[in-house]
């Protein structure tokens, strides 16, 4: 059995990032940019006015000015300011030629087609965005690993992007085991649970925007679990088993996947929910083996398969982290590390009740885990925590 700490370290010594893929821009929100990017002109590529009002020469501020003619914005024909001039300019609109300042309309006086600025505070270059002001033509403009969000996404289009490289999202099969699991929305009978793990497990995937997910599952019989992960690895970068991954008569995990030809990276964990975890690799592909028990499942999700997924896509890191003081005191045995179903508010995180590895009534409430370190066993109320926030 390994320690938190190590099963973290070797999950992602193991992982390599997938290729990267060119995409729509419109399609890469969320998505990791998988190479750098550079302006291949200035923006804005002209002196560009901020304002609606006019445009003049600054040393003009204080004569009489003849408003000669306008500017609007995608005016094509650029004109020329004479000393002497203003023009009328609206905001987005290209300066003519010899103008280097625009006055706000809310600060002049025009009469009979001429112009007067009493504004004393004027100053050379007001409310004029200057060429390449956005970004200079060369200019590195978003670095590769960078995520791409909506604010992104518009920088890049207002520089001239259309398609970009991204990082591709891996696809996951998710293997149910176990004969006593039924279905949701069939009747239970004697001896049955209903299947909740591939839903929780679907909804945590699509907090990472990964879509790509097939369904299996299988009996507690070897050659029937062997055939099921052997189609799954057939057509997935991630496979996700649940349940199975014990030493029990009828857990045959390990036996299916030394079959199929994974090989083990490590298997049980110093932790608590969660301890059966089973990690492997076969070439390139990713394989989990998560306890069967809803709450661990998920536990294990966000604490190693969020990551691991995470770095296949180009981004790193699983949880935020971050320090809680605790409510309420908690006490456990030496030996493992507990990640507990908390809630955090205003600076402190409130253990929940209904702990069992079982239970998800409380992890239905929670919006972060506190993790307990291994060799500790008191924690008392005021202390400071290291809490795992999950994702909104």
């Amino acid at each position: 059995m390994i320690s938190v700490h190590q099963a973290r370290h070797l999950i992602q010594e193991q992982i390599n990032a997938l290729p990267v893929q060119r995409v729509s821009l419109r399609d890469a929100a969320g998505h990791i940019l998988g190479n750098d990017i550079y302006a291949i002109t200035d923006i804005p590529a002209f002196e560009q006015s901020s304002m609606d009002g006019y445009a003049i020469r600054f040393e003009d501020r204080e004569k009489n000015l003849l408003i000669s003619g306008e500017m609007q914005a995608g005016s094509v024909n650029q004109s020329v300011l004479l000393p002497g001039q203003a023009a009328r300019i609206f905001t987005g609109a290209p300066l003519p030629v010899h103008a280097d300042t625009v006055v706000m309309q809310e600060k002049v006086k025009v009469e009979a087609g001429r112009l007067t600025i009493p504004d004393t505070q004027l100053t050379r270059g007001a409310n004029v965005r200057n060429k390449g002001a956005e970004i200079k033509n060369g200019a590195l403009a978003m670095s590769a690993g960078c995520r791409l969000t909506p604010a992104a996404i518009g920088f890049l289009a207002g520089i001239g992007k259309t398609e970009i490289e991204v990082y591709q999202r891996p696809s996951v099969g998710i293997i149910v085991t176990g004969k006593e699991l039924q279905q949701p929305g069939k009747e239970l009978t004697f001896g049955q649970v209903y299947e909740s793990n591939s839903y929780s497990l679907t909804a945590a995937l699509g907090q990472t925007q990964i879509t790509e997910i097939s369904y299996y599952s299988a009996d507690d019989k070897l050659d029937e679990l062997t055939a099921v992960l052997q189609e799954a690895l057939g057509q997935h970068e991630v496979v996700l088993l649940t349940g199975g991954v014990s030493v029990g008569d009828y857990d045959f995990v390990l036996r299916a996947a030394e079959l199929v030809g994974i090989t083990q990276v490590f298997h049980r964990v110093k932790q608590k929910p969660g301890k059966p975890l089973y990690f492997g690799k076969k070439g390139n592909q990713v394989i989990f083996g998560l306890p069967g028990n809803p709450s661990s499942v998920l536990s294990c999700f966000y604490q190693y398969v969020l990551p691991a997924l995470r770095k296949l896509y180009g981004d790193q890191g699983g949880l935020l982290c971050q320090e809680a003081i605790l409510t309420h005191g908690y006490s456990k045995n030496a030996g493992l590390t507990h990640f507990l179903k908390a809630h955090f508010e205003n600076g402190n995180v409130t253990p929940l009740n209904a702990q069992e590895s079982f239970r998800m009534s409380s992890f239905a409430q929670a919006n972060c885990m506190i993790e307990l370190p291994e060799e500790e066993t008191t924690f008392d109320a005021g202390k400071k925590m290291i809490i795992h926030l999950f994702p909104d």
